[in-house]
């Protein structure tokens, strides 16, 4: 019988620690706000928004299925240039933003859009991260991204 309620007890902890919980509007607004500044420097191509945005642990999933940590991504800035606005040839954004939050990290959804600065096309891409927070700045520590289906013409 002792066991059997061990048990139920166990079941029950793990049941509420699965539960979202609500998000402040301090946490969506600081959440949200390191997404955007982040889209503006990756659009400016700033090297100092990469790094402060992607936390040491990254795992990152890009939209071509390629899987890297935050190494190899700055790795691949290493002879980027920062921008003027008027040499930004895409501009990045998120649009249809979407928070949940499960004890100290938040899971973020949305879609991210590249305009194009010449033509005005944009490409969307679904983007998924696990956010955590460290010494008041929001990281993402684990990110999808993936290319947005185009819809059927059937």
């Amino acid at each position: 019988m002792r066991l059997i309620l061990i048990i139920l007890l166990f079941i029950s902890s793990v049941a509420h620690a699965q539960e979202a919980r609500p998000i402040s509007d301090a946490e969506q607004f600081a959440v949200t706000s390191a997404v955007e500044d982040f889209l503006y420097g990756a659009s400016v191509n700033d090297v100092q928004a990469h790094d402060k945005f992607w936390a040491p642990e990254l795992t990152y999933t890009s939209s071509s299925g390629v899987r890297f940590g935050k190494a190899e991504l700055m790795e691949g800035m290493s002879n980027a240039k920062m921008l003027p606005k008027s040499e930004v040839t895409a501009w990045y954004t998120a649009e249809d933003i979407e928070l949940k939050a499960f004890g100290p990290s938040i899971i973020i959804n949305f879609t991210l859009v590249s305009t194009d600065v010449a033509s005005g096309a944009r490409e969307t891409f679904l983007n998924t991260g696990v956010m955590v927070e460290r010494q008041g700045q929001w990281q993402a520590v684990n990110w999808n991204a993936t290319r947005t289906a185009t819809p059927s013409t059937e």
